[in-house]
């Protein structure tokens, strides 16, 4: 049964997963989430086993990737104003994967500055 399924996206906790999935499935997309009891059980293992997965159906995936762009939250600055992307002046701006070139930040994460990416044209600044 899983393998008809993609995974949309993951989130840390199950409340946030929830209203998601409600809103897809408003729209029509068949929706599933994994390992929401897992994490209510005990939040603190959220991160260990890679939050709660929101899964769509696979021939939904395309039309549940626009909803869910559509939807979803942008970053914003410390003051609470939308960041721009320097390329193509979006608002759509994610926090970029962390890279981890060297060993230091693989032992050490966190030291690694924020980078952000651009949903539209892909662009990390």
């Amino acid at each position: 049964m899983i393998d008809n399924y993609t995974i949309l996206t993951t989130f840390p906790y199950s409340s946030e997963a929830q209203i998601t999935k409600s809103k897809l499935e408003a729209e029509g997309i068949r929706v599933m989430l994994l390992d929401e009891k897992t994490i209510d059980s005990d939040p603190l293992i959220s991160q260990a086993i890679g939050g709660v997965k929101l899964l769509v159906y696979n021939e939904d995936a395309e039309d549940a990737l626009k909803i869910y762009n559509r939807i979803r939250l942008y970053e914003t600055d410390k003051t609470g104003d939308a960041i721009v992307c320097p390329n193509c002046q979006s608002t759509k701006i994610l926090i970029a994967e962390l890279t981890r070139k060297n060993i230091f930040y693989m032992l050490f994460p966190f030291f690694e500055k924020t980078k952000f990416r651009c949903n539209v044209c892909n662009t990390i600044f």
